[in-house]
């Protein structure tokens, strides 16, 4: 059975780990505090999951014991708290990254101020020897569970990623229809800024044809 790494308990990860849960993956969930601080949210998803009838199952650790327990992983913390991410666990597996830059909570970063760089790949210099894909960044947490839909299904929704390497894409894809959402692959993560905060794609719903409409309308 997969077992997915979480780094990051807030909004995006709880409801990514109760998604993968009922999805019959094993999600091993860290955030900055503390395992033990996470009990109540780790009964909640388990009695959520079990209810489901999924046979997948949420555990809480340490960030370096969720990234080592991963066969892929996800980051989705503060872009603050970067830096804070184990980087020798996570080598060599596939990060799927929902980072936004908001400046008022984590800094002035001058790198994307002055459009030199992206978030995803802030993170993927970070994790050097990981294949990070852009992931989940443009969706309200609570639209995760709730507006997927069977894959052919007119006006599906659909999500954008954007990765340098093929199977951490392909990998991306593969979660996001198994949520109930089309991908729109953007390319590459130097093109990822097309999906950030206050472009046309950020945190609106959107079908196939009308995200790569919103992305071509991007302005940096």
């Amino acid at each position: 059975m997969t077992t997915v790494g979480i780094i990051g308990a807030g909004h995006i990860g709880s409801a990514l780990a109760e998604g993968l849960a009922r999805r019959g993956y094993d999600v091993v969930i860290a955030n900055s505090r503390g395992p033990e601080t996470l009990d109540d949210l780790v009964d909640r998803l388990s009695a959520d999951a079990g209810g489901s009838g999924a046979s997948g199952s949420v555990r809480a650790a340490t960030a370096v014991d969720a990234a080592q327990a991963a066969d892929w992983a996800i980051v989705t913390v503060p872009l603050k708290d970067l830096a804070d991410v184990p980087v020798e666990p996570l080598a060599g597996k596939i990060v799927l990254d929902t980072n936004n830059y908001y400046w008022e909570r984590d800094g002035r970063i001058a790198a994307l101020d002055e459009k030199r760089a992206t978030t995803t790949g802030l993170a993927q210099a970070h994790l050097p020897s990981s294949r990070v894909v852009k992931a989940f960044n443009h969706i309200p947490a609570a639209d995760i569970l709730t507006t997927g839909s069977p894959a052919g299904t007119p006006d599906r929704r659909a999500l954008a990623i954007a990765s340098d390497h093929a199977d951490a894409a392909a990998l991306a894809a593969e979660v996001y229809d198994a949520f109930g959402f089309d991908t729109v692959d953007i390319g590459s993560v130097g093109e990822s800024w097309r999906v950030e905060r206050d472009q046309p794609a950020y945190v609106v719903r959107q079908n196939a044809d009308e995200l790569r409409e919103n992305l071509a309308r991007a302005t940096r």
